[in-house]
């Protein structure tokens, strides 16, 4: 499917339409913008920072009340497709993050190579990924769940491997933020499920209020890393040729994403509707657990450097998915009667 070319034209308005009209990407912009030319500096980053740490408990919260536990189990027994899934989101994907970041200390600030290793453990993003595999007419049942699971997986997996694979220097993490982890994010999460059948009611009268409020804290925190990057010079460190070069490395890292999932799906004799789920869980990643996490795990100064690859992978993956979905929508599979209809879970 992956292997025909989308048609120039249509894929390429489909795209400006996508990142014009994706409101999350607009209030990035807007918190970079800021951050550019009004940054939290001197005791205002200490007032930022806790309202940020604030914030971002708050979104946990949500995210625990949100998040069915029915959904979670019915997740956990389609190991089928879950394990390969955890294995290539934070184990290919990390070592592919990894190469990156070996690769890209030769030509940009060591900071934001490790932004790529840093990329390569978070998990997906659960609305793009579920929205783009309905789009592309894949098994949403199954997306939503998955990519629930992982960033549920990612809470607690995410540091430990960045760790492991070599998280260290100006971005090394001590006690102090691993007890951070546990408070601002482990907590909240599980306050939020045991409250759920409780404020299911609440949930539901303010599904879009919830929305706007998880957008405008992530928002929140890029403003405060991005502010620590400008106080740190990031305009003077990192010349133009730098800039290409991380350009090119995420477009690489995407190409990776994209095309390994996509063929792993294959490997693992998938039907084309979970195949589909698979590609989108299996590439995309969340700046909703990203850059909440980078404020929690580093200073402003550092967080602001290791977020550069994860916020441009973002605006990346949004100009891709839209022409990909489509593609897939009207892909030979479509007609020749293989398609199987989603599975209705939970």
């Amino acid at each position: 499917m992956l292997d025909k070319p989308i048609v120039a034209g249509h894929g390429q308005q489909m795209a400006a339409r996508t990142v014009l009209a994706d409101p999350m990407l607009r209030m990035l912009g807007a918190a970079i913008v800021l951050a550019v030319l009004v940054p939290a500096s001197g005791d205002m980053r200490i007032v930022a920072q806790t309202i940020a740490n604030a914030a971002i408990f708050v979104l946990f919260l949500l995210n625990g009340l949100r998040i069915a536990r029915r959904d979670i189990a019915a997740g956990i027994a389609n190991w089928r497709f879950l394990l390969p899934l955890v294995l290539w989101v934070f184990g290919a994907m990390a070592l592919a993050g990894l190469g990156l970041s070996m690769l890209g200390n030769s030509f940009v600030p060591p900071l934001v190579a490790l932004g790529f290793l840093y990329l390569g453990t978070l998990p997906s993003t659960v609305q793009s990924a579920t929205s783009y595999t309905s789009l592309a007419k894949g098994t949403v049942a199954l997306s939503v769940v998955s990519a629930a699971l992982l960033n549920i997986i990612g809470v607690f997996v995410s540091v430990p491997i960045f760790i492991a694979l070599g998280g260290s220097g100006e971005g090394a993490i001590g006690n102090d933020a691993v007890i951070k982890i546990f408070a601002i994010l482990v907590v909240p999460f599980a306050i939020g499920q045991a409250l759920q059948v409780r404020a299911a009611g609440f949930t539901a009268r303010n599904k879009h209020r919830i929305v706007w409020i998880d957008r405008f804290i992530i928002a929140t925190a890029v403003y405060v890393a991005f502010s620590g990057a400008v106080g740190q010079g990031i305009w003077s460190r990192v010349d133009v040729a730098g800039w290409v070069g991380i350009l090119a490395l995420t477009v690489t890292f995407l190409a990776v994403g994209h095309w390994g999932a996509w063929l792993l799906g294959r490997v693992l004799g998938l039907s084309p509707g979970d195949r589909i789920a698979f590609l989108f869980a299996g590439s995309q990643k969340s700046a909703a657990v990203g850059a909440p996490l980078a404020t929690i795990l580093f200073p402003p100064g550092v967080a602001g450097f290791i977020v550069v690859p994860l916020l441009l992978y973002h605006l990346f993956q949004l100009v891709l998915a839209a022409p990909l979905a489509n593609r897939l929508a009207h892909s030979p599979h479509q007609d020749a009667g293989d398609y199987t209809e989603p599975t209705r879970q939970g």
